[in-house]
């Protein structure tokens, strides 16, 4: 008799039911019409009897066997292969589903917050951009143009293009912008002391337009060694209009300059676009070098909206003159500063501060009639076609754009 020790164990012992199914293998004798639950409860406990007994004869590979012989079997079905493969194709179409949603909500929620992207596209402003962004920059200017630029696409200027949307964008930077023409002998001065007078003309124009600390509204000293000190009467005309300007002795008449307590340029770049040559003089024995440049300066507002970025355009026109210490009394290696005229762009006419004040867009409108409504037409301040001055009114007008 075997004994009752497992669960659902017949009185059959182990070596009787062993007999039974080797018996039954054969087709000898009569096959237990035992259920073929127990068959296969028996066969598993032989199969782990037999790996212990080979695991204790052969260690590791006996190991080693016993799991090559699992890797054999077919996976069941919960965790096979197949079942894995589905599931993980259908995560992954979920999760594509959803970011796809994302990128549709994020693209809707940047279209609500800046429209023009999809407005520029439409209306050809994106193509326009893009074109003039990768634009050639523009022949150097040796004669006066014959038209102003084109404005096909006005667009407003940014922190990151402060000069996009404007003719500017494609303009020399700074000083680079101010180029010397070749000397030649004129008006009986030789060629060196043409190309002297040429040098002392561009450093003029930098120290006036250019220079960070001129800018910011401190003394031009660098401009002003320049001029011939026996000039008495500009040098104390200048002394007085930067000691306390007026609408008759304005610094900005000859200075570029800002107050930094209400503006700060946007970078470090000024647009530069004109051009020098050099005449005879009036009398033998001198030179005059001309100049006719323009200068374009982006700023925002001190504590005001920091995406507003506003334009003033200078231009300036001036005479230097050199002359012949020979024939004339003038202080060697100065220059005589004979006539200047300027256009400021898009700077507030009824101040008299010696700073300029551009407007922007941001900026209330001032109600027509008004004292400080514009009066006067509308101007193009890139329009170098014509020399200053020509065709002027009195009335304060309005640029077309900035």
């Amino acid at each position: 008799m075997g004994s009752n020790d497992d669960a659902g164990r017949t009185g059959v012992s182990d070596e009787e039911w062993a007999r039974f199914v080797r018996d039954a293998e054969a087709g000898v004798g009569e096959v237990p019409k035992e259920p073929s639950a127990r068959a296969r409860m028996v066969t598993e406990r032989l199969r782990r009897q037999d790996e212990e007994r080979v695991a204790r004869e052969w260690g590791w590979k006996g190991r080693k066997a016993r799991k090559a012989r699992q890797a054999a079997e077919p996976a069941g079905w919960r965790s096979g292969p197949a079942w894995q493969e589905r599931e993980g194709r259908g995560k992954g179409k979920r999760r594509l589903k959803a970011t796809a949603a994302i990128v549709a909500i994020a693209a809707l929620a940047l279209v609500a917050v800046r429209p023009e992207l999809v407005i520029d596209r439409l209306t050809g402003k994106t193509e326009a951009r893009e074109k003039a962004a990768n634009a050639a920059p523009p022949a150097a200017e040796t004669a006066r143009p014959s038209a102003a630029p084109s404005q096909e696409y006005p667009d407003r200027p940014t922190l990151r293009e402060p000069f996009r949307g404007s003719p500017a964008s494609q303009w020399a930077d700074g000083a680079a912008g101010i180029e010397v023409p070749e000397a030649t002998a004129v008006g009986g001065m030789s060629v060196g002391q043409v190309a002297d007078a040429l040098a002392k003309a561009k450093q003029f124009l930098v120290a006036t337009n250019l220079d960070p600390a001129v800018l910011r509204g401190e003394r031009p000293e660098a401009a002003l060694r320049l001029l011939d000190p026996q000039d008495e009467e500009l040098r104390q005309h200048l002394d007085a209009s930067l000691a306390q300007p007026t609408r008759e002795r304005d610094p900005l008449s000859l200075f570029t300059r800002y107050n930094p307590a209400e503006l700060k340029p946007v970078g470090d770049v000024v647009k530069v676009r004109g051009r020098m040559w050099v005449e005879p003089g009036k009398e033998p024995g001198r030179a005059d070098v001309k100049a006719d440049y323009s200068f374009v300066h982006p700023f925002v507002k001190v504590g005001g909206n920091p995406e507003d970025v506003a334009r003033t355009i200078v231009r300036r026109e001036l005479t230097l003159t050199v002359a012949d210490p020979g024939q004339w009394r003038v202080t060697p290696g100065t220059v005589r500063l004979t006539s200047y005229r300027q256009d400021l762009g898009n700077s507030a006419c009824d101040r008299y501060d010696g700073y300029v004040h551009p407007s922007f867009f941001s900026d209330p409108a001032e109600p027509a009639g008004s004292e400080k409504a514009p009066s006067g037409p509308r101007v193009d301040p890139y329009d170098r076609s014509k020399s200053i001055g020509e065709g002027s009114q009195d009335e304060c007008g309005t640029v077309s754009r900035s």
